[in-house]
């Protein structure tokens, strides 16, 4: 069973700044390429950022490009979302996600975490 679980969530300014993180119970880590997807009420799960396995390539949706940044640690079996220059429309419900290649679609992937939330107050 793969267990995904997302932490780092909160409140913060606009303008301010959170780290995500996941951490992922999936044996072969190494070999999934993880994504970050956010979801506000009413919405559908919309991409954010995805990192191939070995950490090599990086993808961003553009409203976020420059401001956030994706990394993962193989060994720690961990992916990490550092968010910069938060604004409020960034208020979503935070959720990780592994595919064995990166797309952005939700609907391609099978697993995902809880959540986590962030809101950004103006």
């Amino acid at each position: 069973q793969v267990y995904l679980g997302e932490s780092g969530g909160g409140l913060v300014q606009a303008g301010g700044s959170l780290a995500l993180s996941c951490a992922a119970s999936l044996q072969t880590f190494s070999t999934y390429a993880m994504a970050w997807f956010r979801q506000t009420p009413g919405e559908e799960r919309e991409f954010v950022a995805a990192i191939s396995s070995s950490g090599g390539h990086t993808f961003y949706a553009d409203s976020v490009k420059g401001r956030f940044t994706i990394s993962r640690d193989n060994g720690k079996k961990t992916v990490n979302l550092q968010m910069n220059t938060l604004k409020p429309e960034d208020t979503a419900v935070y959720y990780c996600t592994a595919r064995v290649s990166a797309t952005p679609r939700a609907r391609d992937y099978n697993y995902w975490g809880q959540g986590t939330q962030v809101t950004v107050s103006s």
